[in-house]
């Protein structure tokens, strides 16, 4: 008898091995040639090549020596809803990051079904089975791993870790965001407080105007109009005092919903007397490092390395992807069979998959990856014009304040200087208390407009504060509270 000579078994699976290459290769053929058009922008494309600003501390707010402003901060940081959201949104990076991490590990599993059934008589089932009613049952476990060769898993773990890291920075933001708001909400109560004292002597001295124009009447030397009139500019300043006083209740309530709170919260918020931000230290101009002193600015970067890393899972959708699978069991007609020994099945191979033709549908897929990029590098660009036109705008509003309020402190002291000699000559019988009151209403004015130059300078620095980073510099993206 003639046996074939071993050779001629090997070319039938070298070609096979052949075959099987040259599909591996078509499934890898058909990726195109597309990349991001978009590029980040630098620090120096930006202009930021001045000194580095040392770092603000992360509670920045402790240096201004305000016992309440430091409680209300803790509150808002404790109890802040915008903040606990972001919080949220990290624990729900986490998870998304350990379902990917999970797809690299074997996956387990366990069916088991039983139904009855007449087998047909005239299909693949013989008699004595077919053409009768049959109880029909299975029991099996099975184990599916993928190998990741095309490195997909692995693109999908490093887009959830890059995620993840966003949605950290993300919090960091939100916290920056939340402590220079309650900063802001702080010193505008200050400032209605201050205006709310103002209106107040308003009303003093122009109820002090209206019983002199009476008193001037009844000697002969005024008319009604003069009472009109001052009676008139009492009311006019009732009405500031009323506007004035709802100003101060309104900030306390964004003072309360910023921390969290509710009426209750609204006693507890005493006069912030002591509110200034004279003891901060601020650059004069805008630090070179401000894109990495900024969290917003860090997570756009972290969102365009997820953007790139899903890119490469799409990529990897071009390539042959191998899995391992295998099952182990029991399958069998009828209960009594199915526990028996020859009721055991099981089974274990790869399993491959080629994209050979998909209609175009990978192509869009990846071409939507790296136009993914381009946005995140685009929004990206936009968060850096935006933080270096918030840090040009707030170097621009604290120089103008400090020149105003220069000016503002010369005519109030001008101002005090006529009020004094005012009242010297009403003293001495050469002037009237007419004068006296006209010179303390014009005084007046200037305090509050001095007054609403220093909110205004410390409302500036707050901003600045929170547009050069806000206390984040230096720290690790976990570190939020």
């Amino acid at each position: 008898m003639h046996f074939p000579r071993p050779e001629h078994f090997a070319r039938p699976k070298r070609l096979t091995g052949l075959g099987l290459a040259a599909l591996l290769l078509a499934g890898c053929a058909a990726i195109p040639h597309l990349e991001p058009e978009a590029s980040p922008v630098t620090a120096r494309t930006m202009g930021l090549t001045g000194a580095e600003a040392p770092p603000i501390a992360a509670d920045w707010w402790t240096a201004l020596g305000d016992p309440q402003l430091d409680t209300v901060m803790s509150d808002a940081l404790a109890g802040s809803p915008t903040l606990a959201a972001a919080m949220a949104r990290i624990r729900r990076a986490d998870a998304a990051l350990a379902e990917q991490q999970s797809g690299l590990a074997p996956q387990i599993g366990a069916d088991a079904s039983g139904q009855v059934e007449r087998l047909s008589g005239k299909s693949t089932v013989p008699p004595p089975y077919g053409g009768t009613v049959r109880f029909l049952g299975s029991a099996q476990a099975n184990l599916s791993w993928s190998l990741d060769l095309a490195g997909r898993q692995k693109s999908l773990i490093a887009a959830a870790s890059h995620l993840h890291d966003a949605a950290a920075l993300d919090a960091a933001a939100a916290r920056e965001t939340l402590v220079g708001s309650v900063a802001q909400a702080y010193f505008e109560l200050a400032r209605a407080e201050a205006r709310e004292a103002v209106a107040n002597a308003f009303v003093r001295t122009r109820t002090q105007s209206l019983d002199l124009a009476r008193v001037r009447r009844r000697a002969g030397l005024g008319t009604e109009f003069d009472i009109e009139t001052a009676s008139t500019l009492l009311e006019q300043a009732e009405q500031q005092r009323i506007r004035a006083a709802a100003s101060r209740t309104r900030a306390v309530h964004a003072l309360a919903a910023l921390a969290g709170r509710g009426p209750d919260y609204y006693p507890r918020l005493a006069s912030p007397a002591r509110a200034s931000t004279k003891g901060l230290e601020l650059p004069a101009a805008i630090p070179a490092d401000l894109l990495a002193n900024r969290a917003d600015i860090r997570a756009a970067q972290a969102k365009i390395e997820a953007s790139g890393a899903m890119r490469g899972a799409a990529r990897a959708d071009f390539f042959p992807n191998v899995d391992l699978k295998a099952f182990v069991g029991l399958a069998a007609i009828g209960i009594g069979s199915l526990l028996s020994a020859d009721a055991a099945t099981g089974g274990v191979g790869p399993a491959i998959h080629l994209p050979i033709f998909d209609a175009g549908r990978l192509r869009a897929r990846y071409g939507g990856a790296t136009a993914d990029i381009d946005l995140a590098i685009t929004a990206y660009n936009q968060a850096v014009v935006d933080a270096v036109r918030e840090c040009a705008d707030g170097l621009l509003a604290i120089s103008v304040n400090r020149a105003d309020r220069d000016k503002q402190q010369r005519i109030v002291a001008g101002l005090e200087r006529t009020m004094n000699l005012d009242r010297v000559r009403f003293n001495s019988g050469l002037g009237s208390r007419l004068d006296v009151l006209s010179a303390e209403e014009r005084l007046l004015a200037a305090r509050e407009q001095a007054a609403d130059l220093e909110a205004d300078e410390n409302i500036a620095k707050v901003r600045l504060i929170t547009a050069l980073g806000g206390g984040f510099a230096g720290a690790p993206v976990n570190a939020l509270r």
